[in-house]
């Protein structure tokens, strides 16, 4: 089994573990066939991100006790659906990325070249 590659060609790192984050609940934005969503773009979430995927109908701010998910707050990191990352960034919202933690099929949805412009990490 090959090693999962970021979207600069490395090895895929952790997105963050506290709140557990991946498709998987693994700490990674990895990705396979049952990831509809395609959870691959590691991100640190802003307030201004926030209310907008709640206003998209996906509220990642309130506790869902039941799923073991603790709501998001502003600097969290949280693996996002590409396309949701794309229409934040259309809308003007896109959070900060973290290029060595987004998975290499996030290209297949976004521009490393936007990608890039957002990144915290170099």
């Amino acid at each position: 089994m090959t090693e999962a590659q970021n979207v600069v060609g490395g090895k895929l790192q952790v997105c963050c573990t506290s709140p557990m984050t991946g498709f998987y609940r693994k700490g990674k934005c990895d990705t396979g066939a049952g990831d509809l969503g395609v959870h691959v773009v590691c991100a640190q979430v802003t307030e201004e991100f926030l209310a907008f995927t709640k206003r998209q109908g996906n509220d990642l701010s309130t506790p869902v006790p039941g799923y073991n998910f603790p709501g998001l707050k502003p600097g969290d990191r949280w693996c996002l659906c590409a396309s949701r990352w794309q229409e934040a960034l259309d809308a003007g919202v896109a959070p900060p990325v973290v290029l060595s933690a987004t998975h290499a099929a996030a290209l297949e949805h976004v521009s490393l070249k936007d990608l890039k412009k957002h990144a915290i990490d170099d």
